[in-house]
């Protein structure tokens, strides 16, 4: 029997509602994690090929029973979710159902102090999901400050970027996610009992720079696109603007769906055939989701169906 899931999946009825598998399915997990989605795909009848780049989430997965079966309905592949064609080719299947993406770093990764994620408790500074260099160590005890404060900045959004990346290099070299964290707090004026704690923008932006997260976005929803046959479903969760605004952008575009011209600009032509339709709006935790977990305050989820026009022949 298939052990419990350890952690609650983010907006899951929202997300399998979007998808709605069925037996015969095959449907893609790009994020899998602790595996929440792909439970409740598995559960519905479909064949999940699940991608993570943590050789911790592939070891965790493999010991559940679906991969046993002949054939397997549960494919497991420790490679980035960008590399979807690539990995789905080479087991012969060029064409899927479905697609979720749960953006961003795990509760699993959260939760283990040796992994580097979070300032709760102290750990090596490392923030990486595939356990490789360079990790948040070589970043911040490498690179130039003008550079870390740009990252910062960036992905952060810390109007306050160029006085935390002074303080960063002026404390190097840097061990741990304490000592990171309490040059953060020092730089910024932290207060005990602050609502949020001011380094959790300067984490959240050495996450993403460490590991190409929005690179990897682009790249995952180029691939999504050229994955999905006509009505495919695709259902992408981000938590933070920065990756909702990436996801809203391509939804739209590949809609031909954004914003008309101004009277006083002509309006764009936009003559290619759209290749998602149906298009949701942006899909928020209810409080009682919220109530149950925290975790789930900042995700939105936005879903789209795909059309029969074939992909941009620029992407993936």
């Amino acid at each position: 029997m298939t052990a419990p899931a350890p952690h609650v999946p983010v907006l899951l009825d929202e997300v399998i509602e979007a998808l709605a598998p069925k037996p015969g399915d095959v449907i893609i997990d790009a994020t899998f994690g602790a595996g929440g989605y792909t439970r409740a795909i598995l559960q519905r009848g479909a064949t999940v090929h699940a991608f993570d780049r943590d050789p911790d989430a592939i070891e965790a997965g493999s010991k559940w029973d679906e991969t046993r079966e002949d054939p397997p309905r549960l494919v497991l592949h420790q490679r980035r979710f960008s590399e979807m064609v690539a990995a789905m080719a080479e087991v012969g299947i060029d064409r899927v159902d479905g697609i979720a993406m749960d953006i961003g770093v795990s509760s699993m990764q959260l939760d283990q102090p040796e992994r580097g994620f979070a300032f709760s408790s102290n750990g090596p500074l490392d923030m990486t999901m595939s356990q490789s260099r360079p990790n948040a160590a070589d970043f911040v005890n490498e690179a130039e400050e003008a550079d870390i404060a740009d990252v910062i900045y960036r992905y952060g959004e810390e109007r306050q970027s160029r006085r935390v990346a002074r303080a960063i290099v002026a404390a190097r070299p840097l061990a741990t996610t304490g000592e990171l964290a309490a040059v953060v707090r020092k730089a910024l004026g932290h207060r005990p009992g602050d609502k949020k704690d001011p380094a959790t923008r300067t984490f959240q932006a050495i996450r993403i720079h460490v590991n190409r997260e929005l690179d990897e976005l682009e790249q995952g929803l180029a691939a999504a696109e050229q994955l999905l046959g006509e009505g495919g479903r695709l259902a992408v969760v981000s938590f933070h603007s920065l990756e909702d605004r990436m996801v809203k952008k391509f939804l739209r575009d590949a809609a031909n769906a954004n914003p008309r011209g101004s009277r006083y600009l002509p309006e764009a032509q936009d003559h290619t055939p759209a290749r998602f339709g149906h298009l949701s709006k942006a899909i928020r935790p209810s409080q009682a989701e919220i109530d149950r977990n925290p975790r789930a305050r900042s995700s939105t989820l936005r879903a789209a169906i795909r059309t029969e026009a074939p992909a941009r022949k620029d992407v993936a």
